[in-house]
């Protein structure tokens, strides 16, 4: 199955969301099906903010590094596309298809002074049709998951605005929707039926099981930072435990007793 259909399988696609080389080889081990990076994942391993703060030829680099080690097919989370224009992503964009990137997440939201908001409708639905038309004339064939942060910023009207936002999209040519901070399964339901796009939500502490979310009408799930974020909880233990203790014997556990 070619990564488009892997969204209209049995199941949900179930991403691995990584940021390097040693993650993505993990993921492919433990028999994942596909990859997606995480923004906020690759601008902390490289000492960045969230948000579009490194340059996108660092974050294409860490592309090239994964596609290197994987043949998984891999999703990029292109933030607001790192360009100020349709031309910018465009351009942005066929660097990742080139490179043999499957996908993108391009989300309707970006960082402004340090506040994230949601951008107008129309203007970013324009945005989209022109790059939606443009990569299909040129016969790229990445797949185009729109994110938009209705839940994220809580917007009053989340559910309502959110259907709106989705159909708007698909006319434009979106291929996916994402919301993440989407939990509710009924909210679930309501945007993948009204939006006639697979749906994408992403882990949460109440996210239901996938199971119930398969019964809801989801298609994509993705874990975000998470994983990410627990792994360097960890790590940051790890190296407390060593300076408070004077010794290396946590890095071994039981090997130390033998």
């Amino acid at each position: 199955m070619n990564f488009a259909e892997l969204h209209n399988q049995h199941d949900p696609l179930l991403i691995a969301n990584v940021w390097d080389a040693t993650s993505a080889v993990a993921a492919q081990e433990s028999g994942y099906q596909a990859l997606g990076t995480s923004s906020a994942a690759i601008a902390s391993t490289l000492g960045y903010e969230d948000g579009q703060g490194m340059p996108f030829d660092e974050l294409f680099y860490i592309v090239t590094r994964i596609r290197a080690v994987s043949n998984l097919p891999l999703s990029v989370d292109m933030e607001a596309g790192y360009g100020d224009s349709a031309e910018e992503i465009i351009t942005n964009f066929r660097r990742l298809a080139q490179s043999g990137v499957s996908g993108v997440n391009l989300e309707d939201s970006r960082v402004i002074n340090g506040v994230r908001q949601l951008d107008d409708v129309s203007d970013f639905s324009r945005s989209l049709r022109i790059i939606c038309n443009t990569l299909r004339s040129e016969n790229y064939s990445l797949f185009l998951n729109i994110r938009t942060d209705t839940y994220v910023l809580r917007h009053e009207s989340a559910l309502q605005e959110t259907i709106l936002r989705g159909q708007h999209y698909k006319a434009a040519g979106a291929d996916g929707l994402f919301v993440p901070c989407l939990t509710s399964e009924k909210e679930i339901s309501l945007i993948a039926e009204a939006t006639g796009l697979p749906l994408n939500v992403m882990c949460m502490p109440d996210l239901p099981s996938f199971g119930r979310l398969k019964l809801a009408g989801v298609n994509r799930i993705s874990m975000g930072n998470f994983v990410h974020s627990a792994i360097q909880s960890k790590l940051t233990d790890l190296m407390h435990g060593i300076q408070s203790r004077q010794t290396f014997e946590g890095l071994f556990g039981d090997e130390s007793n033998r």
